[in-house]
C-alpha cells in the first residue's frame, strides 16, 4: 500500500456457520472473586442446580480442609453456630466442621443478543448465541441459618417446651375483606416492589442437575455441539447476506430507542427524560414545575454545552422577568378552555388576576393578600396559589417575593431586562382597569337609600299582600323564671308611661295629638345612629348578633325612652291605647291594650326587653279581650 486512500486487500476469507444445537442452553459463567489464573477446574464440584426462568444456579463446591491456609477452629466454630450441637440428618455441614461453600449467581446483563461463544477449528468459525451472562459469588445464607437456630434456642430457653400442654385454642371471629379494584398503577408497583420478586423466585422449583469436568467424556461429548452440524448454506441463512443487507447489518439506521418510565407520580419527569426533548419544551416543562428560577439555576438544570442565548430564546417564550427573577406566564399554567381547580373560574380571569399580582411585584418585593384580593375579586383560593407560586408569608408583611432580586442578571443583559419592561408596561394598561373604586361611607349609604326607594313600591305590595294573608303571628314566651308568675294589669304605671312609652298625663306625650312626629323623626334617628355605630365596628355580623347587640342597647336606656316610634290613640276611658293589632274582628270587642308585665327580679334584661304574651278573658258583654304585652319586637 503507497498510501491510506489505497483499498485494503483481503488477506484470507473465513466461512462463519451459525451453531443452534446449544442456542437456548448456553451460559457463560464467571468468578469475578478470582484471577483467571485460578480457576475452580480441579475442585471437587459436589451438587448443583438452577432455575432457568430466573437464570439463577447455585453450585456447592468443596473446601480442602487439610490445606494449611485453613483455620480449623472458625471452620468448626462456624458448623457448630450453623447446626448446633446435636446431628442430625438436614445439617449443612455433616463433619462438624465448614468443609464447602455455596456460590450464588447473579445476570451479569439481561440483554445477551449481542454476545456469543465462536470455536474456530480448520479454517472455519462457529459461533454459537449465548442464553444468559452469569457471575458466581460466594453465598453466605449459612449466616442466616446460623442467626434463625439462636433465635430458636432462645424462645426454647423462655419458653419452654409446653407445646404438649396447649390447650385448644378458641375459635376467634374472622373478619372477611374485599379488596378493591386495583389501578394499572399499583399493579406496576406491585409487581416492580421487592416482596413481590422474592414470592416470585420462591415460587419457581430448583432444578438439580449433575456436575462433568472440564476432561469429562460427557464434557467432550456436548462440546461437538458448538460446532455446526450441517455445512448447507440454506440452513445458515441469517448468514448469507446480499451486499446491500450486509452493509445495512453494518451500519443499521438510527432508531429511537423505547425508553421503559420508572413508575412514579404522572406529574413527574426524570432529568434523563427530560433532556431528550426539544430545549424549548425542555424550558417550559421546567418553568411549570418550579414557577419561578433565576437564570442560573435554570443553566444548571440543562445539560451541559447549552448555549444560554438559546435558553434566553426559548424562555421568554415562556416566562416574564420579574425582579431580576424569570417567572412563569399565566397562559402556560392556565390554558385557554381551562379552569381553576379549586373554583372553577375560567382561565381567562386566572390570568388576569395572577399578571396583576405579578405585576405588582414587579414594583415592590411586598404584596398585602387583601389588596390583591380586593382588586382581583377572585376566590381567596386562587389568590392564596397564586401567591404560594412566586411568594412566601412574612410576619407583618404580606407576602414577599421568593427570591432576591438578581442584580447580576440585570446587569449582563440589559436589552433583554429593557424588552421585559415594555412588555410589563402594555400588561399594566390591561389590568390597572382592576383597579378598585374608593367610594366612602356617606357615598354607600346614599346609594342604598337610592335602591330602597326604587324598590319601595315592590316592598310596599309585597307587605299588603302577607297583612291580608292572616292574622297576626305571635310569638310566645315567659316573661320570667317563673312561667305561672301572674300579672299586673290594672295598677297605674308609675312613671307615667304606657309599655315604657309615655302615656296623656307624661310631659313627653305631646307627640299623642300630632299623631307622633316629632317624636318619630328623633328614634328614627336614634335607630340609625345605633345601626352606623355597630357596623362601623362589626363590619359583618348576623342577624342573631345584631338582635343581641340591639337588646343589649335597649337595656341600658333610660325609662321612658326608646328608639321604636308608636304612636298611641285616646280611648273612651282617657287613657292612650296603641292601635289594634289585625285579628278577628268578630272575637274582640274592645282593641288590644298595650299594658307592662310586672317584671322579676331575676329576669335578665333581655327577659325584661323582649316578652310577648297573650293573655284571653271574658269581656263583661261575653266577648273575649286580649291583652299583650311589650316593650320591643323585631
Amino acid at each position: 500500500m503507497a498510501s491510506g486512500d489505497e483499498d485494503d486487500p483481503i488477506i484470507e476469507e473465513i466461512d462463519v456457520y451459525l451453531a443452534k444445537s446449544l442456542a437456548d442452553k448456553l451460559y457463560l459463567f464467571q468468578y469475578p472473586v478470582r484471577p483467571s489464573s485460578m480457576t475452580y477446574d480441579d475442585v471437587n464440584h459436589l451438587s448443583a442446580k438452577i432455575k432457568p426462568k430466573q437464570q439463577r444456579v447455585e453450585l456447592e463446591m468443596a473446601i480442602d480442609a487439610t490445606s494449611p491456609n485453613y483455620c480449623r477452629s472458625k471452620g468448626e466454630q462456624i458448623a457448630l453456630n450453623v447446626d448446633g450441637a446435636a446431628y442430625d440428618e438436614t445439617n449443612t455441614y455433616s463433619t462438624k466442621m465448614m468443609d464447602k461453600q455455596t456460590f450464588s449467581s447473579i445476570q451479569a446483563t439481561t440483554n445477551t443478543s449481542r454476545y456469543a461463544a465462536a470455536v474456530f477449528h480448520k479454517g472455519e468459525l462457529h459461533i454459537t448465541p449465548l442464553t444468559g451472562i452469569l457471575q458466581m459469588r460466594p453465598s453466605f445464607s449459612y449466616l442466616d441459618k446460623a442467626d434463625s437456630k439462636t433465635r430458636e434456642r432462645e424462645a426454647a430457653n423462655e419458653g419452654g417446651d409446653s407445646s404438649q400442654d396447649e390447650a385448644e385454642e378458641e375459635a376467634k371471629a374472622i373478619t372477611v375483606r374485599f379488596s378493591r379494584p386495583e389501578s394499572e398503577q399499583a399493579r406496576q408497583r406491585r409487581i416492580q416492589s421487592y416482596e413481590f420478586l422474592q414470592k416470585k423466585q420462591a415460587e419457581e422449583p430448583w432444578i438439580h442437575l449433575q456436575y462433568h469436568g472440564v476432561k469429562d467424556g460427557r464434557s467432550e461429548h456436548e462440546r461437538q455441539y458448538l460446532f455446526c452440524q450441517s455445512a448447507d448454506a440454506s440452513e445458515n441463512s441469517e448468514l448469507v447476506k446480499t451486499p446491500k443487507e450486509y452493509l445495512s447489518m453494518l451500519m443499521p439506521p438510527l432508531a429511537e430507542e423505547k425508553v421503559v418510565k420508572p413508575v412514579g407520580p404522572s406529574n413527574v419527569l426524570s432529568m434523563a427524560q427530560l433532556r431528550t426533548l426539544p430545549l424549548v419544551d425542555q424550558v417550559k416543562t421546567l418553568m411549570k414545575n418550579v414557577k419561578v428560577i433565576q437564570f442560573a439555576n435554570l443553566m444548571g438544570l440543562l445539560a451541559s454545552g447549552t448555549d444560554s442565548t438559546s435558553v434566553l430564546r426559548c424562555i421568554q417564550q415562556v416566562a416574564l422577568l420579574v425582579q431580576g427573577n424569570w417567572v412563569v406566564k399565566s397562559d402556560v399554567l392556565y390554558p385557554k378552555n381551562t379552569c381553576s381547580p379549586h373554583s372553577g373560574v375560567p382561565a381567562e380571569v386566572l390570568c388576569r388576576g395572577r399578571d396583576f399580582v405579578m405585576w405588582r411585584f414587579t414594583l415592590e418585593r411586598s404584596l398585602m393578600r387583601k389588596e390583591a384580593a380586593a382588586v382581583i375579586k377572585l376566590p381567596p383560593e386562587d389568590v392564596k396559589d397564586f401567591l404560594e407560586q412566586v411568594a412566601a408569608p412574612r410576619v407583618n408583611r404580606g407576602w414577599e417575593f421568593l427570591l432576591p432580586t438578581d442584580e447580576d442578571f440585570i446587569r449582563k443583559h440589559p436589552d433583554v431586562a429593557h424588552r421585559q419592561q415594555m412588555l410589563w408596561v402594555g400588561i399594566q394598561t390591561r389590568v390597572c382597569c382592576l383597579e378598585p373604586e374608593q367610594i366612602s361611607g356617606e357615598q354607600r349609604l346614599k346609594a342604598a337609600q337610592e335602591r330602597a326607594q326604587k324598590n319601595q313600591a315592590a316592598l310596599q305590595k309585597d307587605l299588603d299582600a302577607r297583612r291580608a294573608g292572616g292574622a297576626a303571628r305571635i310569638k310566645q314566651e315567659a316573661v320570667s323564671d317563673r312561667e305561672d308568675e301572674p300579672m299586673d294589669t290594672s295598677c297605674p304605671i308609675p312613671n307615667g308611661s304606657v309599655n315604657g312609652y309615655p302615656g296623656a298625663a307624661s310631659p313627653s306625650s305631646g307627640h299623642a295629638n300630632s299623631n307622633g312626629g316629632g317624636r318619630t323623626e328623633a328614634s328614627s334617628q336614634e335607630l340609625q345612629d345605633f345601626v352606623l355605630k355597630t357596623f362601623r365596628k362589626h363590619f359583618v355580623v348576623t342577624l342573631n348578633e345584631f338582635k343581641r347587640l340591639l337588646n343589649l342597647h335597649l337595656a341600658s336606656m333610660p325609662v321612658g325612652r326608646s328608639v321604636f316610634p308608636l304612636r298611641l290613640r285616646p280611648h273612651a276611658d282617657g287613657r292612650h291605647r296603641a292601635p289594634p293589632l289585625q285579628t278577628d274582628p268578630g272575637a274582640c270587642e274592645y282593641p288590644p291594650t298595650m299594658v307592662l308585665p310586672r317584671c322579676s327580679r331575676r329576669m335578665r334584661p333581655r327577659e325584661a326587653s323582649l316578652p310577648l304574651q297573650t293573655n284571653s278573658r271574658r269581656a263583661p258583654g261575653g266577648a273575649g279581650r286580649t291583652s299583650i304585652s311589650s316593650l320591643a319586637a323585631l
